[in-house]
């Protein structure tokens, strides 16, 4: 395991998760697999804001901080494994790593060019996302919400009412990524996989 593994994610980590939950029984409508996906989300989330943390006081370096954020992508990303079919399972995890990837993008972009300027507020960029994913402009929907993202990590609040509003989809996915991200951010706690 590299020492960056160790400080801020690992794989192992990431497969205690995996394995814990191809071993409960899941009902993707209940609260407690509800509250085990947000768990999960809000672990890996964690990592990112440290890494965040970590290069906003200057202990990463752009590079460093950026090869960090792609060492846990690439683990919480990468598809995973289970040792027999589980399509709940397979749902759970793949819609942790949807709402996700909006976080690793814009902690990225925060990175490589700070804040968005941003000619609105949160929720009016949030609304243009889910007009361009009704248009099936997913481009454009990434865009204004990884915009949305920097602004939440330079310490805007975000403020998840806003999806009350909006049809279910890979923007209001997004947005609960991004909001497990600013929760990371302050409140930077390790979720205790056995809760």
């Amino acid at each position: 395991m590299t020492e960056a593994e160790e400080r801020y994610y690992s794989p192992e980590r990431w497969q205690n998760w995996l394995t814990r939950v191809e071993e409960e029984d899941l009902d993707l409508e209940s609260e407690e697999t509800g509250r085990l996906l947000m768990n999960i989300q809000n672990d890996a989330a964690i990592a990112i804001a440290k890494i965040l943390t970590a290069y906003d006081d200057d202990t990463l370096g752009e590079e460093e901080a950026l090869d960090e954020l792609s060492t846990v992508h690439d683990i919480v990303m990468a598809e995973p494994e289970f040792e027999s079919e589980n399509e709940e399972a397979e749902i759970l995890i793949g819609s942790v790593q949807t709402s996700l990837s909006c976080a690793f993008f814009a902690a990225e972009e925060f990175i490589v060019a700070g804040p968005a300027e941003l000619e609105d507020d949160m929720d009016a960029y949030i609304r243009a996302a889910a007009d361009a994913e009704a248009a099936d402009d997913l481009d454009s929907a990434l865009g204004y919400i990884v915009q949305v993202g920097t602004r939440v990590i330079d310490g805007d609040d975000l403020d998840i009412e806003v999806l009350d509003e909006l049809e279910f989809g890979l923007v209001t996915e997004w947005v609960n990524g991004l909001d497990s991200l600013q929760s990371g951010l302050s409140e930077p706690e390790v979720v205790e996989e056995e809760d």
